[in-house]
């Protein structure tokens, strides 16, 4: 189904994808990138459970907008594990303005898609998605 801002629409492997990370913990994270021409939302890469969050940010391009959801590990105060589901609309500031309205104007259709996002954050460059700010806004 098209999204009626943009007229995206969210290809099946998004969302199956996206249920595998959350109820099987198969991936550490998934790259989502919008299809243009198909108009469309696909998977453009998948974190195996054992890459780290270095690996997961230099997926995302420099210069082009990306969606994205980390499986955030970490250990609470009590030494308590825990993990948080995070989505990240990376939109660089480099990116082209078309690219970022494309983004911005599809994201809440495709956020609502996939069921179980705990936390959700905005990024126009790696510093406002640091690890600190993963553990900050993971409590």
């Amino acid at each position: 189904m098209a999204n009626a801002a943009s007229g995206m629409a969210v290809h099946d492997d998004c969302k199956l994808k996206f249920l595998e990370l959350k109820t099987k913990r198969t991936y550490r994270y998934i790259v989502y990138k919008i299809e243009e021409k198909q108009k469309q939302v696909t998977v453009e890469k998948l974190g195996e459970p054992g890459q780290s969050y270095e690996d997961f940010t230099a997926c995302l391009p420099a210069d082009e907008c990306r969606y994205a959801v980390y499986d955030f590990e970490f250990l609470t105060e009590g030494n308590v594990p825990k993990s948080r589901i995070f989505f990240i609309a990376w939109s660089p500031d480099t990116s082209k303005v078309r690219s970022k309205m494309i983004y911005a104007s599809s994201k809440d259709k495709f956020r609502r898609e996939l069921d179980g996002i705990q936390i959700e954050l905005q990024a126009t460059d790696p510093s406002e998605m640091d690890l600190d700010v993963f553990k900050s806004r993971a409590k």
